[in-house]
Parts: structure tokens; C-alpha cells; sequence
């Protein structure tokens, strides 16, 4: 009986800390988007009221689209953060399948060589990535961010993807093998449709610090053909005087593509958080 008891409202608890979280979490969001639609006066005024028709203003999305080149600065933060996530998906995938399934010499000390970049931040070799990347003349080119990026965002994915790649039943690789598939059929065919949660899971979790970065832009690619959103929205931040209407409005056109990446693959999310839970 008191463990029936206990349940409900320990479980009333859980929801409680999830709800107070996810409030937290979201209240910089809804203060950005709400104040983004209000007057200069009206922010600084009363921050946290919501637009009334005399406070209502775009003059910051006017702003935004009109003066510098916004859209040029999203295709590029779309361009740089697309091909990133797909190298790291497929590169990611393929170094995790050879570490589960192929027995070598050294297998234990690469898995954890690699698991290092998880714990060492990539910023820490700025100054080595800058005189690699002035020597190779990508600087102010869109590859030289995609690459820093890349190498970002593998040591993570190689360590997700090769704990679910490790529940794939060898069984079904033996079957194939069987078969006469070879080892890129097994890993495409076989594989990878089986670990679309954990590939999700990779996407979501490498697209957020991509999309947000403004360290690597402001070094490698200041230049205003290769400026990424985040870098492009600090051109209305000024020494004496700053934008805020503008400043929030293009932050929060910057929040969109990470809202709808989460729409699109929340289910395939959960999933593979959860059964990374359960194992």
C-alpha cells in the first residue's frame, strides 16, 4: 500500500521538476519572440507585456530585411550547418559500424581516443585551426567552417552511434553476409535504417551548437559573403547605441529552423533518448 501511495506522487514530483524546467527553458524564447513584436519604448517600458495595437511594431523585422544582407547571411548558416550534420551522420556512421563489428588491435584505445574530443573543447586549438586554415587559404570560405564543424561534431556521433550499433543483432549481418552482401550494403541496407533514432538523435544535438556558434564564424569567416546568422545579427550591436528591435528580430528568425528540426524529428528523438535510457 505505500508503495501505491508513494507513486502517484512521486510521479506528481517528476512532472512538477519537467514542467518548472521546461518554463525555465522556455522563458528567454517567448520574451525574445514577444518583444521582437513591440515598439523600442514598449521593451524597455514593460518587457514582459504581451503586443496591445499600440505597442505592436515590425519596425525590427524592417529593419532585418532591409539593411545588410540577412537572407544571404541564413542560406549561409543553412548551407555550412546541412553539409556539416551530413558529414558527421555519414562519417560518424561509418567509424562507429568499424568499431562495433570489427575486432582490431588498438580498438579499445580508439574508441577511447576519440570519446577525448567530447571532453576537450575544439576552441582550445583556435589558434592552431586559424594558422592551418590561413596556410590552406579557406579563410572567408564557407568549407573552412563545415570542416571545423565535421570534427566538431564526430566525437559525439561516433560515440552515440556505436553503443545502438553495438543492439544490432549480428545474426542479421551474418544473414546478409550469407547473402553475398558486401560490408557498405550491410552498413546501408542493413545498419543504418535500423538506427534512424539514434541518427536523429546526432542531428538534433549537432545542428544546436552549429547553428548557434559565433566564435568560429567571427574568426574563420568574418567576411560579409560568408557571415553566418549569429554573426550577421551583431551588426545592429553598437559601442554607444544597439538595435533592439532588430537584435530580437533576427533572433528570433534564427530560432525557426531549430524549432522546425525539432518538430520534424521529435518523435525520432524521444525514441532514441529513451531507448539509450533503457539500455
Amino acid at each position: 500500500m505505500s508503495k501505491a501511495r508513494s507513486s502517484p506522487i512521486r510521479s506528481s514530483l517528476i512532472h512538477l521538476a519537467l514542467i518548472s524546467y521546461t518554463l525555465i527553458a522556455l522563458f528567454p524564447v517567448f520574451l525574445t519572440l514577444v518583444n521582437s513584436l513591440k515598439s523600442r519604448n514598449a521593451i524597455f517600458r514593460d518587457p514582459m507585456a504581451l503586443p496591445t495595437p499600440k505597442t505592436f511594431s515590425l519596425v525590427g523585422y524592417e529593419t532585418v530585411l532591409s539593411q545588410g544582407d540577412f537572407l544571404g547571411y541564413f542560406q549561409n548558416s543553412m548551407i555550412v550547418t546541412v553539409v556539416s550534420i551530413a558529414l558527421v551522420l555519414l562519417f560518424g556512421a561509418m567509424a562507429a559500424f568499424a568499431l562495433s563489428e570489427y575486432r582490431f588491435r588498438g580498438n579499445m584505445l580508439m574508441g577511447l581516443y576519440l570519446a577525448l574530443g567530447i571532453m576537450i573543447p575544439i576552441r582550445l586549438g583556435t589558434v592552431a585551426i586559424l594558422q592551418g586554415m590561413v596556410a590552406t587559404g579557406l579563410v572567408n570560405t564557407l568549407t573552412a567552417l563545415i570542416l571545423v564543424y565535421t570534427a566538431q561534431g564526430l566525437p559525439l556521433a561516433i560515440f552515440i552511434l556505436s553503443e545502438f550499433m553495438r543492439t544490432v543483432s549480428d545474426d542479421l549481418k551474418s544473414a546478409g553476409r550469407i547473402d553475398g552482401l558486401s560490408e557498405y550494403a550491410i552498413f546501408f541496407r542493413l545498419v543504418l535504417p535500423l538506427v534512424r533514432p539514434a541518427m536523429a538523435t546526432v542531428a538534433v544535438f549537432t545542428m544546436i551548437p552549429i547553428w548557434n556558434d559565433l566564435w568560429f564564424p567571427l574568426i574563420l569567416a568574418p567576411g560579409e559573403a560568408t557571415k553566418t546568422i549569429t554573426l550577421g545579427a551583431q551588426m545592429f550591436i553598437g559601442q554607444y547605441v544597439t538595435n533592439w528591435n532588430a537584435v530580437l528580430s533576427a533572433l528570433s528568425l534564427a530560432i525557426l529552423p531549430v524549432l522546425v528540426l525539432y518538430v520534424i524529428f521529435s518523435r525520432q528523438l524521444i525514441r532514441g533518448i529513451t531507448s539509450g535510457a533503457v539500455k
